[in-house]
């Protein structure tokens, strides 16, 4: 049995799940305190998580295929400001060199409030300066542990950079370049995201280096990887040049376990602990994107677009003369009292209400009960939901709910209520506080309510989801094994890289250039070669071409499929998401490994003398999650023999003009598993010359449909 081994390295627990690489069925968790104190630090933690559910599964060495660790480390060290001064090289020339100058001298940067980045700046004119080994030295002696080059037009040339590299190096100081984090014009923001990088950096490779000499002496010899902030997994090599791409990995790999775990098409997940909730969207089975901010400031850090609540399944409630005041965002372990809804019904004895202040500073009406025997308890919004039903036999947050019931009985008594309806009131201002967040997401990302599921992970989900979903009128579901859903997500987690770079105008030869570096680059970070996706994308009002390559890992043994839906499950699939009956939905093509579903759909106007016949489309793998789905468009077939001109036409068939000139459709392109999204490009040459890269080399006999959508395509569709 070949097996994958995901860690999760949270605040208060690391978790490790070993999982079947054939079936990707579980053969075990385990979890353990995450080891803050110990000398070597949370690697310490994963050293030993590896150690016993290898010894605890009887797993050998030989058999672990992949192995990947997510890590809070970098997001907390930057939220406590756990971080060491840095020092900037600017460097620049001439007029362009005022610029350069002012541009890299960012100062203190603000990370959480009260905590600082110090900074310290010196800049080299490059034409005429000759004092780069004087400032280095200076940077030193106030204390700065790592240097960062940043030079004007550096991600063009980076030689002035890496030689100030070199030169810091040298003289015995960790050291990177602006250009190694991002290849995006920018000056400023570049340095930024830099600075932080740096400011983390000997703390991530001293933990980088612990855990990799752990997994040696485990016997293991399969590459280490780490996740990323944008879901993905990079090589531990990785981590030692460009830690900041770990922020955020904690959150993400509970996404990255629900997107692939799941099999979620258009959703909203939210991953509840005790704390907090972490929500974020997927659309068309892809998470969403965005770049992260850190203390309000911008980076060039590509992220998945989470949004954090203060709401989690710990939260303690806060009361006055009128009820229920609020819901957090101070958790119950914070105050050192255990939830009321874990406590055993005989030791719920006469309890009186008692406020406590958790911290010095809080506000001093959190709600508490104390027992006749001595015994005190916080209310949460876990009790809430036990005393509801919400939380229910075998989830996670499951309590007692005798002994919540009588712990909320003083409560309901103050208040003239009943205890049911106490403990609603505490549900719904949770609920209230995500449902904003939930309804910029729907927003932002433009979700069709009427296919959208919140999906809930983490430990305390039950405690937060269903009253959620209840209170929005939205379809939910709670993943399987919640409580580990981190791990999971790091355990099948796929290497994921972005390539950006500012071009003006950009060739078609500069987008196949930008293509070619990200799918070296994944491969690089440990993606198989014939796994590779590719999506790019021109942001032509900025410039930038932008180039996202995903792919499985190289010693992965299996293909991504979990298991293969039968045709008539697939029909299922697009008639509940078109909302109509089977009978209503026929395949219409299939690649091998993507079915091409269409609907047939009335719409009736003028009291019913008006039909209008739509037929929507739907692309979904074999897996059952929906790819693309559009309310119509043409699909078209397309051989090798004349791939060029067959796609050109149907592109030209598909565009739409107007008063604002050309309107290209989106464009797709299917073949085996692959679906390959051009709708970032912005004309049909760039759309044509780099999907005939895309197929070249395919078997003649391969079968390739374009998918294309434009705004008045009336639902057709064309082969």
């Amino acid at each position: 049995m070949k097996i994958r081994i995901g860690i999760d390295v949270g605040g208060t627990f690391t978790d490790a799940v070993a999982i079947d690489d054939n079936t990707y069925s579980i053969i075990g968790t385990l979890k353990i305190p995450t080891t803050h104190a110990e000398k070597e630090g949370v690697a310490r933690g994963v050293s030993q998580v590896i150690q016993r559910i290898m010894e605890k599964y009887n797993i050998q060495h030989e058999d672990v295929v992949f192995i990947a660790y997510g890590t809070t480390q970098a997001t907390n060290a930057l939220l406590e400001g756990d971080v060491i001064p840095v020092g900037i090289i600017g460097m620049g020339k001439g007029l362009e060199g005022v610029k350069a100058k002012s541009d890299t001298q960012v100062g203190d940067i603000e990370l959480a409030t009260g905590r600082y980045l110090k900074t310290f700046h010196r800049y080299i004119d490059i034409a005429k300066d000759n004092h780069l080994e004087k400032s280095i030295h200076e940077l030193k002696e106030n204390g700065c542990q790592v240097i960062v080059a940043s030079a004007a037009f550096a991600v063009d040339d980076p030689s002035t950079e890496e030689t100030a590299i070199t030169k810091a190096v040298e003289l015995g100081l960790l050291a990177t370049g602006s250009h190694e984090i991002s290849k995006l014009y920018g000056l400023k923001i570049r340095t930024r995201t830099a600075v932080i990088n740096a400011s983390i950096l000997p703390k991530m490779i001293e933990t980088a280096d612990i855990t990799e000499r752990s997994v040696r002496l485990a016997g293991i010899q399969t590459p280490l990887m780490i996740m990323r902030g944008d879901g993905g997994v990079m090589d531990i090599d990785e981590v030692r040049k460009r830690p900041i791409l770990t922020m955020l990995s904690g959150p993400a790999a509970g996404v990255a376990g629900a997107l692939m775990y799941e099999k979620i098409s258009d959703g909203i997940f939210l991953e509840v602990g005790g704390t907090s909730t972490d929500i974020s969207a997927i659309r068309n089975g892809k998470v969403m994107i965005s770049y992260a901010e850190v203390g309000g400031h911008k980076t060039y850090l590509h992220s998945l677009d989470i949004r954090t609540v203060g709401v989690g399944g710990g939260s303690m409630i806060r009361i006055d003369d009128n009820g229920v005041a609020d819901v957090g965002p101070r958790s119950a372990h914070i105050a050192g009292l255990a939830y009321a809804a874990y406590a055993s019904p005989d030791d719920i004895i006469d309890p009186e209400i008692m406020l406590v202040q958790p911290k010095e500073g809080d506000p001093a009406n959190y709600a508490a009960i104390r027992c006749k025997n001595g015994k005190e308890y916080t209310v949460t919004l876990s009790c809430a939901a036990n005393v509801l039903g919400y939380s229910r036999p075998g989830d996670y947050a499951h309590g007692c709910q005798e002994a919540t019931y009588k712990a909320l009985v003083p409560f309901a008594e103050k208040y003239c209520t009943t205890v049911e309806e106490f403990a609603k009131k505490i549900m719904e201002i949770a609920a209230k506080k995500n449902a904003v967040v939930l309804k910029n997401l729907i927003t932002d990302y433009k979700f069709d309510l009427s296919n959208t599921v919140l999906v809930g992970g983490g430990g305390g989900a039950t405690a937060v989801v269903p009253y959620l979903a209840q209170y929005m009128g939205l379809e939910h579901r709670i993943s399987k094994t919640a409580e580990v859903i981190s791990p999971i997500g790091v355990a099948l987690a796929m290497v994921r890289e972005v390539v950006e770079r500012t071009i003006d105008n950009p060739t078609v030869d500069d987008i196949i250039r930008v293509r070619r570096e990200a799918e070296q680059a994944a491969i690089h970070s440990g993606a198989a070669p014939g796994s590779i996706e590719l999506s790019v994308e021109v942001d032509a009002p900025r410039n930038i071409v932008r180039v996202i390559a995903t792919g499985i890992t190289e010693l992965r043994t299996k293909e991504r499929m979990q298991k293969r839906l039968s045709d008539a499950e697939i029909l299922q699939v697009a008639a509940k998401s078109m909302k109509v009956e089977s009978s209503s939905v026929q395949v219409i093509g299939i690649t091998g490994e993507i079915y091409i579903v269409r609907g047939e759909t009335i719409k009736k106007k003028m009291f019913g003398l008006i039909k209008n016949v739509c037929h929507p489309l739907r692309v979904i793998d074999s897996e059952g999650v929906i790819r693309i789905q559009r309310s119509g468009g043409g699909i078209f077939k397309l051989s090798l023999t004349n791939f060029e001109l067959e796609l050109e036409r149907a592109i030209e068939q598909c565009t739409t003009y107007g008063d604002g000139g050309k309107q290209l459709p989106d464009v797709f392109l299917l073949y085996y598993k692959k679906i390959m999204d051009f709708s970032g490009l912005i004309n049909t040459s760039q759309i044509v010359s780099v999907a005939k890269l895309e197929v070249s080399g395919l078997d003649e006999e391969s079968i390739i449909y374009a998918f294309i959508s434009g705004k008045d395509t009336e639902g057709r569709c064309l082969f």
